[in-house]
């Protein structure tokens, strides 16, 4: 770095953020330690002048940054640099992302690496593989940990079914609560593959829990056909799919509505489902649903470790057919 100032004020902006995050890792380790919780939050934009998240992976870091045009490459380094020296992580065990906020940012989820390299993190008495390094989003979502309590404790004797599933972790916590059968859908290859791996780690991978490499809307049509329905059920879907092929564009905001209705067909009366975004800007329109009650039960569903004062990172509904 060149910049004299720019360096000086680079390594002002890595101190405080490590300063900040010491404290958090102090404050959580030892409570989230005997949970057994092995992934949680250190930091999201809380100074802001540093545009960062960082995450404690069981003894790895991801560190990101919320770029924008005028992001400098050595700014985010500078950042890991000091957080990893703060919290004695060696540099092979950082991993650096750079997070986009939007469409007009260009692609979120594009591949980063090919290492391959997974690790097995626990949360309570489940296992999940991450991979820490390929791609922006690790293979699991843990603002969700509470969530998949709350689905893990409804599961027993139920038929469930999990749709957009990624890597099948609120799956693997119904199949551990005694749920009856599991249904995971999800049109990416890589997920179901690592769903697979997900289920096996836990001891669930037996013909009771399906996995189904499938467009969610395709699955929902060939499941009305055939008379299959569910009494359980998560449907956590992407903020929006820019891909065009056979007319598969989808966007939260306008076509949650059509969603749930075909996911409530598949329900049978009683039947709960949990419907959760983390667009920024989602205004729901569920009043037309024909069901019992939506309830939004965001607050009850992000751990302390995720809270902020202005944003929430996800938002949840509990939905009663």
């Amino acid at each position: 770095m060149h910049d004299p100032e720019r360096y000086q004020k680079f390594e002002a902006q890595g101190r405080m953020l490590a300063n900040r995050v010491k404290k958090r890792f102090q404050h959580f380790k030892k409570r989230f330690a005997r949970g057994n919780i092995e992934v949680f939050r250190l930091y999201d934009w809380d100074i802001p002048e540093i545009r960062a998240v960082v995450d404690w992976y069981a003894g790895h870091l991801v560190i990101g940054e919320y770029i924008r045009r005028q992001s400098l490459d050595e700014w985010l380094p500078t950042m890991a640099g000091h957080v990893a020296a703060v919290l004695d992580v060696p540099m092979e065990k950082v991993h650096l992302k750079l997070r986009r906020a939007g469409k007009q940012d260009g692609p979120r989820y594009e591949r980063l690496d090919h290492t391959e390299e997974k690790i097995v993190v626990s949360e309570r008495d489940l296992k999940f593989y991450v991979n820490p390094a390929d791609f922006v989003d690790t293979g699991l979502f843990s603002d969700h940990r509470d969530t998949r309590m709350m689905v893990r404790k409804m599961a027993q004797g139920r038929d469930f079914v999990n749709l957009y599933c990624y890597t099948a972790a609120f799956t693997c916590a119904a199949a551990m609560g005694g749920a009856r059968s599991t249904v995971s859908v999800d049109r990416s290859e890589t997920a179901i593959a690592w769903a697979r791996q997900n289920l096996a780690v836990n001891g669930l991978l037996t013909d009771a829990n399906t996995l189904v490499h499938a467009r969610v809307f395709d699955f929902l049509k060939e499941a009305r056909q055939r008379g299959a329905s569910f009494d359980l059920g998560v449907i956590d879907p992407p903020s929006y799919s820019t891909t065009r092929a056979d007319g598969d564009a989808f966007d939260v905001l306008t076509d949650h509505p059509k969603l749930l209705e075909a996911v409530v067909s598949i329900m049978r009366p009683g039947g709960v489902l949990f419907f959760s975004t983390n667009h920024q800007r989602f205004a729901p329109r569920l009043s037309d649903l024909p069901v019992s009650k939506a309830e939004e039960i965001t607050d009850q569903t992000i751990p302390e470790d995720y809270a902020r004062k202005n944003k929430k990172i996800h938002r949840c509904w509990r939905i009663q057919v």
